[in-house]
Parts: C-alpha cells; sequence; structure tokens
C-alpha cells in the first residue's frame, strides 16, 4: 500500500485530483472530512464537495484525532482520503487559542499539531490501504503580519515536511494540472 500527498495553493485542483485518483483505483472509498461548518459560506463549500462525491464512498467528518478515528472507521475501504491537513491543523489552533488571536499558547498548540500528524502517520503505517492526503502549501506568500499566522504557516509547514517523509508520491497542483515530485520522473 502506498501514501500520496497532494500539495498546492488555494483552488489548485486538490481535492478533484484525490478524488480522481480515488476513482481510478476503483477500491471501496473512506473519505475523510477534516472541514467545520463555522458559517454559512463554509457550510455552502461542504455541501458542494458532498455533492461531487460518489454515494458509494464512506465519509468520516473528524476535526481531529484522525488517526485513531480511521483506525476505527476503516471498514473495508482500501482507499483513504484525507481532505484536508490545512483544515486539521486550523481546528487545533481553533481549540486552543481564543479568537482574537490574541491569547495563544504556542507550545501547547505545537504539541497538539505534532501529535495530530504523528497519530496520523501512525495509522498509515498500520492500515492496509492506500492514503490520498490534501494539504495546502502556504510557505509561497508573504510572511504573515501577526504572531497566530506566522505560527500557523510554521506548523503546517513542518506538518507537510513529516506527510511529504512519509509519503511514497508527492504531486504539487499548479491550474488544475498536477506536477509529480517524488518520486522525480526522469527527464
Amino acid at each position: 500500500m502506498k501514501s500520496i500527498l497532494i500539495i498546492g495553493g488555494a483552488r489548485s485542483g486538490k481535492s478533484n485530483f484525490a478524488q480522481e485518483l480515488a476513482l481510478k483505483s476503483a477500491q471501496p472509498v473512506l473519505f475523510v472530512a477534516t472541514a467545520e461548518a463555522g458559517d454559512e459560506e463554509m457550510r455552502q463549500r461542504i455541501e458542494e464537495h458532498q455533492k461531487v462525491r460518489p454515494a458509494t464512498w464512506s465519509t468520516l467528518e473528524a476535526t481531529t484525532h484522525v488517526g485513531s478515528q480511521v483506525l476505527k472507521k476503516i471498514g473495508k475501504a482500501q482507499t483513504v482520503i484525507v481532505d484536508c491537513i490545512t483544515l486539521l491543523i486550523n481546528n487545533i489552533f481553533n481549540q486552543y487559542s481564543d479568537p482574537s488571536g490574541e491569547q495563544i499558547d504556542a507550545p501547547l498548540i505545537e504539541k497538539e499539531v505534532m501529535a495530530e500528524i504523528g497519530e496520523l502517520v501512525d495509522c498509515i503505517n498500520q492500515v492496509n490501504a492506500n492514503f490520498i492526503i490534501v494539504t495546502n502549501e502556504v510557505g509561497f506568500g508573504l510572511v504573515p503580519a501577526n504572531r497566530m499566522s506566522r505560527l500557523y504557516r510554521d506548523l503546517l509547514g513542518r506538518a507537510n515536511q513529516i506527510m511529504a517523509q512519509r509519503a511514497d508520491e508527492i504531486y504539487l497542483m499548479v491550474a488544475g494540472i498536477p506536477l509529480p515530485i517524488k518520486p522525480a520522473k526522469a527527464l
């Protein structure tokens, strides 16, 4: 079994590509949705994502503790899509900081993020299924203006590095085009 990391910017086609890969596998799929509907616009986005998923796929809504929840819910799934690490990390931030971002316990948030990613990697190593992990690349832009945003960027970057080390294949999505990163294609 293998793990595939799909990374790219917002609206780069990551989720669509992940679903295409899962469909090509022709295996039972467990779709792990990490999004929380914090407002009406996000609720509508979630509904749109739900509409395009095949009805035959199982869905697990898991805002944290993804690894342990997948272990409980895997069933007969041979492909697991985790969409996405970006929102998973955001969920942890929401649990351990105040809405203003002024009160932030950076060491605690870092500990929780690393535990979450470690749990997911352990799950990938234990489960006899292919994993397709979706995440955003947020390090291409400017240095964020506030402490909370910088910490988020840094921790997501570390989480992405850990997931990339575990991944057998990595694709960078640019304008809907998957660019293979790992293993690199021969010229």
